[in-house]
C-alpha cells in the first residue's frame, strides 16, 4: 500500500492554509444556526465547521484547511475518507445496508467477529458483540460482568471516562459536569485513584503510585468499603482518554490482574480510545503483557462509522437469547468500514503508530527545558499528553494556559484537544508522515514560546 497514495489532500496545499479569519463568513451562518437548534449540551473548544477531510487535512465552510491531530477525537485512525474505507462503504450499501444482527445473519458479524477474536489478548477463545458506540460497549460490558459473576458491585477509577449513558456514567468519574443534575445513578459502584506517576496518588511520592493504589484497594477499598466477594468487574482504561493521558504502568495492571484473579473479579480494558493500534499495539493494555477477561472497542474501530464492541473471553460470554441485543449494533455498512479499517492498520498503520509516536517523543524530549509551563510528556504510540503547568517545581495546574494553547493552535491551521484539567493531547490518525507531525510540533512550539513570553 502506497502511504502518499493514500493520503491525497483536499487541495494543492499539503499542509494548513488559513485564509480568512476564523470563523469565517460562511462557518458563521452555521454556528448559527447551530446556536439556534442544536442541543447546548455539546463541549466546542473552538468553531471548526468542517466540510470535507482528506488523509489529515480537514477543509472548512470557506476553504481554510487545517492539520488534524484530534482525529475526530481519536476515531478516524486510517484518516478522513480513506479511499480504501471509502470503497468498502459504498460497495456495502448498495447491497445492503440494514438487516439487523440481533434477528438475522450477515456474513460481515462473525468475519469481523472472528478477527477481532483473533487480535485480542489471550489465547483462550473469544466471543464478540456488537453496539453502535463505546458506550454501548461499557453498557454491555456491565451487563455480561454482572450476568456472568452473580455479583453487583463494580469499581472504577478516579478521572475515568467510559460515556454518557447511565450505567457508563456511573463508572465516569471525570468531571462533576457530566454528572449533575441527573440524580440517582447506577447503585454499586466504587471508585479509587489511578496511579499517576507525574502528581502521585495523594499528589506525594509519584515513584510509588502503582503500589499505593494497589495497597487502597485491597486494605482501604475492600476492607471497609466493599467485599471483595462482591464485586462483578473492575473497569480501568489502560491509558485515561479524559482523564489526562495517564497511563496505567505495566506493574499496577499487573497487580491488578493479581488482585482481580485472586478474588473471582472479572477484569475489563476500556480501551475505546487506546485501542484499535493507536499505541502501537493492537491494545493499549498488551504493554503490560496482561490478559483482560473482557475489552471495549469503538472510535478507531471503523474509521468514523458508529461501531461499538465488547471481546469477552468466550467462558465469560455465557449469556442465553435474548440477555442483550441492539437493533442496529453491527450495521454491515459498518461491519464493512471495520474490516476495511483492520487491513489498514495490519498492514502499515499500527507499525506507523509505534514509529510516529517514537519520532514524536524524541522530539518532546527536550521540551521541559526548554519550556518551562511543559510539565510532563507522555502516552505510548499516537497517543501523547503533555502537561501544562504554571510551575514545574510546584506542578500547579494551567488550565487557562493549556486552553489558551489549543485556541492559538487552531488559528495557526492546527486542531488538537485538551484532557483532563491541564493537558495538551496529541492523537492524530495513524497514517501521519514526519512532515505532518514536525508543522504539528513547530506550531505548538512556537505558541508555548510566545505564551511563556507574556507570562
Amino acid at each position: 500500500m502506497n502511504s502518499d497514495r493514500s493520503q491525497a489532500t483536499i487541495s494543492t496545499a499539503a499542509l494548513p492554509q488559513i485564509n480568512t479569519s476564523l470563523p469565517g463568513p460562511e462557518a458563521r451562518r452555521v454556528l448559527e444556526l447551530d446556536r439556534t437548534y442544536v442541543s447546548p449540551s455539546y463541549t466546542r473548544d473552538y468553531p471548526l465547521v468542517a466540510k470535507r477531510g482528506q488523509g489529515l487535512m480537514v477543509e472548512d465552510m470557506d476553504g481554510n484547511t487545517f492539520l488534524d491531530f484530534a482525529a475526530g477525537i481519536a476515531v478516524c485512525s486510517t484518516g478522513h475518507c480513506h479511499p480504501e474505507v471509502v470503497r468498502a462503504i459504498q460497495e456495502q450499501a448498495a447491497t445492503l445496508i440494514h438487516m439487523s444482527g440481533t434477528d438475522f445473519y450477515y456474513p460481515g458479524m462473525p468475519q469481523l467477529a472472528e478477527r477481532l477474536a483473533r487480535v485480542a489478548p489471550g489465547k483462550e477463545a473469544k466471543r464478540v458483540y456488537f453496539g453502535n458506540s463505546g458506550a454501548e460497549a461499557v453498557e454491555a460490558a456491565i451487563k455480561l460482568a454482572k450476568y456472568h459473576t452473580k455479583r453487583d458491585k463494580l469499581v472504577a477509577f478516579h478521572g475515568a471516562f467510559h460515556g454518557r449513558t447511565m450505567g457508563a456514567l456511573s463508572l465516569t468519574a471525570s468531571r462533576a459536569v457530566q454528572r449533575k443534575g441527573f440524580g440517582t445513578l447506577l447503585s454499586g459502584v466504587f471508585h479509587m485513584p489511578f496511579p499517576d506517576t507525574y502528581r502521585g496518588t495523594y499528589g506525594v511520592r509519584p515513584e510509588c503510585a502503582s503500589a499505593d493504589c494497589l495497597s487502597y484497594l485491597e486494605n482501604e477499598l475492600f476492607r471497609r468499603r466493599v467485599d471483595p466477594d462482591e464485586v462483578a468487574a473492575i473497569f480501568i482504561e489502560p491509558i485515561q482518554g479524559e482523564g489526562g493521558y495517564l497511563v496505567a504502568p505495566a506493574e499496577f495492571l499487573q497487580g491488578l490482574d493479581r488482585i482481580c484473579r485472586k478474588y473471582g473479579i472479572l477484569l475489563v480494558a476500556d480501551e475505546v480510545q487506546c485501542g484499535m493500534g493507536r499505541t502501537g499495539k493492537w491494545w493499549a493494555v498488551e504493554h503490560s503483557g496482561v490478559e483482560p477477561d473482557i475489552i471495549c472497542s469503538a472510535k478507531g474501530i471503523a474509521s468514523g462509522m458508529p461501531l461499538g464492541a465488547v471481546i469477552a473471553r468466550a467462558s465469560v460470554m455465557d449469556w442465553t437469547p435474548g440477555a442483550h441485543a441492539s437493533t442496529f449494533g453491527g450495521n454491515p455498512v459498518c461491519i464493512a468500514a471495520a474490516l476495511a479499517t483492520m487491513d489498514l492498520l495490519e498492514q502499515e498503520y499500527i507499525a506507523n503508530a509505534a514509529r510516529m509516536g517514537e519520532f514524536i517523543f524524541n522530539r518532546l524530549a527536550d521540551w521541559r527545558e526548554r519550556h518551562k509551563i511543559v510539565g510532563d510528556v507522555r502516552g505510548k504510540g499516537l497517543m501523547i499528553g503533555i502537561e501544562i503547568v504554571r510551575n514545574q517545581r510546584t506542578k500547579e495546574k494551567a488550565p487557562d494556559l493549556r486552553n489558551r494553547l489549543v485556541q492559538m493552535a487552531f488559528h495557526k491551521g492546527l486542531l488538537v484537544l485538551g484532557s483532563g484539567d491541564t493537558t495538551l493531547r496529541l492523537m492524530p490518525p495513524l497514517m501521519v508522515n514526519e512532515e505532518q507531525t514536525d508543522f504539528a510540533l513547530n506550531t505548538l512550539d512556537a505558541c508555548l514560546t510566545e505564551i511563556e513570553r507574556e507570562m
